[in-house]
């Protein structure tokens, strides 16, 4: 039995293979150990300087200091648009452990209904460069930052950070022209500078705070802090201050913008006030307005939804992008062209019967005294606002040179230097009818765009240009609206000015300004009742746009038709006449006669400015024109 068993265990065998395997543990040891020492080596020394920047990065954060947006003033140094200190809720997608939990307890702490909640993971899904924050929520009430404060340890990557918000003391009377801020979308944050606007939530959306917002937003700063393990900021290590935005002077005037407003009273329509001898717009209202600061933090889809719904159209800019039929208002411009042109003299008279008749054409193209007007002059033909008059010289001129002197007075362009959006409304002419209708330009048509009728399109600022640039006696001011970009006033004299209108006779000027005159103080003119008292001379001239066209036979009740579909009441003056300081151009949906609801509008408006403090309330214009509604004038 013993020798078996010696023959069964083979002591060196085991002795080869136990030297075999520490041997080779001993290999697998040496090489796991240079290994490591490999990579620690590699760590320590070739990698040191991107793990000490991580490991900084872990302690040290760097924040954008969003800069102070510009303010935004009238011409006498009044407040229109300024910034009120809230507090902003935002999220740094990177830094929170779990994004959805984060939100889920965000909606729970801020008490957010079903729309708020709905917006509230809309704005968290916005497209954000990395580390940079989103903006979940702003103008948060002192309750929701205290119950943000006490969880913060459960919240990572969530900021409470104070921030200036846009607010517009006077947001209805101002909202078309000042325009609004509104949070950044993704579309405007791709394009956008992302050193200059770091830290920014909101842009300029529309009007003056989007035509000026490189000026208003300024340069972003930034700022690099210590923080703890919480992210707690524990010190201040550097700072780049942020340049704050330009304040940006306006040549508005807050009270005659006030004014304006008010004398509309709610109806739908626009005035606009130019100072002929600086093309500064002193007034710019569209009515009716809405509240701008709605929009600066975000408006709720029931009033958004309500805004769009109204038939009014409180969104609606009309006093730029309004298309109205200019009515008679035209037929100064149209009596200079012809002048011009040669197809008239001021002494050129012709006898109204009543109607107009073109040549082998058995149409009756009417008057609006229907029995005429006798014997007519030019100054008479603007004083009582004679359509046959017109006809007549619209016919005489032809649409070809219609189209040209009437484009010299920036009719069919946009005419105003920094007013955002503004339209150009059209000035038919043969080539627009063939590249619109592909259709021939008919005789007809001539003599409705003569009394401001047919394809003719005129925006409310369009018309108030014009009359300045008649008051300046031919010489193009460029309309504008700021007045001075910070330090730095804007020049007179400004790019892509239209050329002066000059004229072979300067006595040309003083005809037409006479049958103007006579409008409001003349004994047939059609506006006289609104010249009763005036201190000053002025010259107007009504216009009446009709919403539809009328038969040949037929007779305007408006009586019978319903309130959308009546007349437009327009009506041009510029005062005073010997030294305008102001043109004005006023439109009133729907009202009638021009002589009546938009004239005496229009008077409000000179006598502000003029007089100061001896000017009627707006209490007494609205008496007068509820005392004065008899329609004098047709079209």
């Amino acid at each position: 039995m013993p020798q078996r068993a010696d023959k069964l265990k083979n002591t060196e065998q085991e002795l080869r293979i136990f030297r075999a395997r520490a041997l080779l543990a001993m290999v697998v040891v040496v090489a796991l150990t240079s290994l490591l020492v490999g990579r620690l080596a590699y760590l320590q020394v070739v990698q040191h300087d991107v793990y000490s920047t991580r490991s900084e990065k872990n302690r040290v954060r760097v924040e954008p200091l969003p800069p102070n947006r510009g303010l935004i003033y009238d011409r006498n140094g009044e407040l229109l648009a300024e910034n009120r200190p809230t507090y902003n809720l935002t999220l740094v997608r990177e830094r929170a452990d779990d994004v959805d939990e984060t939100l889920e307890l965000l909606v729970e702490l801020l008490d957010l209904n079903d729309e708020e909640t709905s917006t509230f993971y809309e704005r968290s899904q916005q497209w954000q460069r990395p580390f940079q924050p989103v903006l979940l929520a702003s103008d948060l009430s002192e309750e929701q930052i205290a119950r943000v404060a006490i969880n913060r340890h459960r919240l990572p990557g969530v900021e409470v950070e104070a921030q200036l918000l846009r607010y517009y003391p006077d947001a209805e009377i101002m909202a078309h022209t000042l325009g609004y801020v509104g949070r950044i979308n993704a579309e405007e944050l791709a394009n956008l500078d992302a050193t200059r606007y770091a830290g920014t939530h909101f842009i300029g959306k529309t009007g003056v705070e989007r035509f000026y917002e490189d000026d208003l937003h300024g340069q972003a700063g930034l700022r690099k802090v210590e923080t703890n393990a919480r992210g707690r900021v524990l010190r201040e290590l550097g700072r780049i201050d942020p340049v704050p935005g330009k304040d940006l002077t306006l040549t508005l005037d807050k009270s005659l913008q006030r004014l304006a407003y008010e004398l509309m009273d709610g109806r739908r329509g626009s005035i606009v006030a130019i100072e002929p001898d600086s093309g500064e717009i002193l007034a710019m209202v569209s009515t009716p307005g809405f509240d701008s600061n709605q929009f600066v933090t975000g408006i709720d889809r029931a009033s958004y939804q309500a805004l769009q719904e109204n038939l009014d159209l409180p969104l609606f800019n009309r006093a730029i992008r309004g298309h109205y039929p200019p009515g008679s208002t035209i037929k100064p411009f149209l009596a200079l062209g012809g002048l011009a042109e040669g197809a008239i003299t001021p002494d050129t008279t012709i006898n109204d019967p009543g109607y107009y008749q073109l040549p082998n054409d058995s149409r009756r193209y009417r008057n609006w005294l229907r029995w005429g007007h006798g014997r007519v002059d030019l100054e008479r033909s603007l004083a009582v606002s004679n359509n046959t008059y017109y006809y007549s010289l619209a016919h005489e001129m032809g649409i070809d040179s219609l189209h040209e002197q009437m484009s010299n007075f920036g009719f069919g362009r946009r005419v105003a230097h920094d007013v955002q959006g503004e339209s150009s409304g059209l000035m038919p002419s043969r080539e627009w009818k063939r590249e619109r209708f592909n259709q021939p330009w008919y005789p007809g048509e001539t003599l409705s765009v003569g009394i401001g009728q047919g394809y003719w399109q005129v925006t409310p600022l369009q018309l108030a240009t014009a009359t300045a640039t008649l008051a300046n006696r031919g010489e193009w001011v460029k309309p504008r609206i700021a007045r001075q970009i910070g330090d730095s006033t804007l020049e007179r004299d400004l790019p892509d000015t239209p050329e002066d209108i000059n004229l072979a006779q300067e006595d040309w000027w003083d005809s037409v300004f006479s049958g103007m005159e006579k409008v409001v103080s003349g004994s047939e003119g059609t506006a006289r009742r609104t010249g009763r008292g005036l201190e000053y001379r002025m010259g107007g001239k009504s216009g009446t746009a009709q919403v539809f066209s009328l038969g040949q036979d037929q007779r305007y009740d408006a009586d019978e038709l319903e309130e959308r579909l009546r007349d437009h009441a327009l009506f041009i003056a510029f005062a005073p006449i010997e030294d305008p300081q102001i043109a004005v151009a006023v439109i009133v949906e729907n009202a009638g006669g021009g002589s009546t609801h938009a004239a005496h509008l229009a008077r409000a408006m000179t006598d502000e400015w003029l007089l100061d403090d001896e000017a009627p309330e707006v209490d007494e214009v609205r008496e007068t024109l509820e005392t004065d509604t008899s329609n004098v004038e047709g079209n």
